[in-house]
């Protein structure tokens, strides 16, 4: 009985092929609940101090609802824009060869190597009214900067490399000889594309669509100088957070990005269930 219960006993424990995994396992919680639980919790803490009557007061206020429409709204936007460009551009940088695609390769990355309010500064001088590119649209009565579509520019500048670095590995494993394949088979260059490679891609895409989304929703310093900070126009949420913060209102700022954190959570679940949904139909990326 003994001897079978050892026997039992050793089959259910197996040695692991990477060892020391209850340290790391225990480090790696200790880390996480020490640089994200601790302070989220902090924040929801905080909080916490405001009654449901005020809490809820903070939540319908009218300039509130504008400045988290305006952070979401645009976020939401800019991520969609660079899902799509940014795999053409991946695209066109795994699958073909000219001259400079090294220097193209290595610009996507500026983004995240310039610091943000310097590309806000470039960009509102760019986009404003009198500016090299804000001056061809005034004649059509289109202004960007100091508007939302200044802030979805804006957006879409700092979230076109997450798209694109997590969707150019992916891409440059798909072995040509599929497309062959589907060509052989008769498929069309557009059946290809939309039956074929892109569903390979879609995990990926959604990944890098979460991450852009993500990376915009909490954007300050690229987004302040072109966004002309209007109230219920374009005051972004995390402006309004440090507006509140300025005023020494503290609850009223935390219970503003306790908002932000619960809509923000909820859209990435959402965003992972679809994620792992794609990864069950067209299989492991």
């Amino acid at each position: 009985m003994n001897l079978s219960a050892a026997r039992t006993g050793w089959r259910l424990k197996e040695p692991s092929i990477i060892p020391g995994f209850g340290l790391t396992l225990g480090f790696s919680l200790a880390y996480l609940s020490l640089i994200i639980l601790i302070p989220l919790a902090g924040l929801v803490w905080r909080a916490s101090a405001l009654t449901w009557g005020e809490f809820l007061a903070i939540l319908v206020d009218e300039r509130t609802l504008a400045a988290l429409y305006v952070s979401f709204g645009t976020a939401l936007i800019a991520a969609l824009v660079n899902a799509v460009f940014g795999v053409l551009i991946c695209w066109v940088l795994v699958r073909y060869e000219f001259p400079g695609r090294r220097l193209v390769d290595a610009m996507v990355d500026l983004p995240f190597a310039l610091p943000t309010a310097v590309a806000g500064i470039a960009l509102a001088s760019l986009y404003a009214p009198q500016g090299w590119i804000g001056a061809w649209f005034m004649p059509l009565d289109i202004r960007i900067a100091y508007t939302w579509i200044g802030i979805t520019v804006a957006l879409i500048f700092i979230g076109l490399p997450f798209v694109v670095r997590t969707v150019q590995p992916v891409m440059e494993e798909i072995d040509r000889e599929v497309e062959e394949a589907a060509a052989t088979l008769g498929a069309s260059r557009r059946q290809t594309v939309f039956r074929v490679l892109l569903p390979s891609l879609t995990p990926a895409v959604l990944t890098g669509f979460a991450l852009a989304f993500a990376r915009g929703v909490g954007e300050y310093g690229s987004v302040v100088f072109i966004a002309g900070n209007i109230p219920y126009v374009s005051e972004i949420a995390p402006l309004l957070i440090v507006i509140r913060l300025e005023e020494f209102n503290y609850a009223g700022a935390t219970a503003i990005a306790t908002i932000m954190l619960a809509i923000s959570f909820a859209m990435l679940l959402v965003i992972n269930l679809i994620q792992a949904w794609s990864r069950r139909r067209y299989g492991h990326v």
